[in-house]
């Protein structure tokens, strides 16, 4: 028996005519992961750095997933090369890492995602969801094809270092993560200071000049429309749990007594 993957979110970028829009998956449960697989989004970003994503519950959002034509992409907790071989054998095929402030960083997250003799992930095929159990012919030769690897750039330094990031052979995309951008420039919790917005801006021209697609993390929609008219290929615009969490809010507001606004603040 031969079984065939998915393409890769490297494909899905090479071939898109615009913008790719996509979610965070960040509370753990395969129901809410499906409920996202089906909006109709691009992408959608299984988070193990900020969320209670632990391995197993990342592989049944995988299967989960997989019914449906979403691209899945599952952002490692760190670079390290134990964390990663462990993302990928659970069959990620589209993985994020986190943090990646110089080339030095970037070629280390590409030769953790690749076998010797160009990297160092470890051959465990036939005991992993990634070749299917090895039903999927070639694997071990042909997993760079099947694998794609996007960076997070989310420092001061690595906005500095953005040229030579993205033109690390291997590294397939670039991210841009304001947020810890913001912190790391001084403006915590300013994602749309103009300092922040020009790093950003400084950091799409330097990726797109290095001939890769860069994306960025926007749950604002005005931010998200502002990055797509400055050329960003993906945009993620919101999250699982922010979205439960701000409509459950509205609903609170829309029934229950202003006064009671005091009480759910205590929680």
């Amino acid at each position: 028996m031969s079984l065939r993957l998915a393409p890769s979110f490297r494909e899905r970028l090479a071939a898109a005519d615009r913008a790719l829009i996509g979610m965070w998956a960040c509370s753990g449960s395969p129901v809410l992961a499906e409920v996202d697989a089906g909006s109709g989004l691009d992408w959608l970003l299984i988070d193990m750095e900020h969320s209670a994503n632990t391995l197993e519950s990342v592989q049944i959002q995988l299967q989960v997933v997989a019914a449906y034509p979403i691209t899945p992409v599952v952002r490692a907790p760190f670079n390290d090369v134990v964390a990663i071989k462990q993302v990928l054998d659970l069959g990620a095929q589209n993985l994020l890492v986190p943090m990646v402030s110089s080339a030095d960083e970037a070629r280390a997250a590409v030769r953790a995602v690749r076998y010797p003799p160009e990297g160092v992930r470890g051959v465990g095929s036939a005991l992993a969801r990634s070749a299917r159990w090895n039903r999927v012919d070639s694997y071990l030769q042909e997993s760079a094809q099947h694998t794609s690897l996007t960076v997070q750039i989310e420092t001061a330094a690595g906005v500095e270092a953005a040229a030579e990031i993205a033109g690390v052979d291997g590294v397939d995309a670039v991210f841009v993560g304001p947020s810890d951008l913001a912190a790391s420039l001084g403006r915590l919790g300013q994602q749309t200071h103009p300092d922040v917005l020009d790093a950003v801006g400084r950091t799409f021209h330097a990726v797109k000049e290095a001939g890769k697609p860069v994306g960025v993390n926007a749950f604002d929609p005005a931010a998200a429309d502002a990055y797509i008219a400055q050329g960003a290929d993906f945009v993620a615009v919101g999250a699982d749990v922010a979205l439960l969490a701000r409509a459950t809010e509205a609903l609170a507001a829309r029934f229950l007594p202003a006064a009671d606004d005091t009480a759910r603040a205590s929680y």
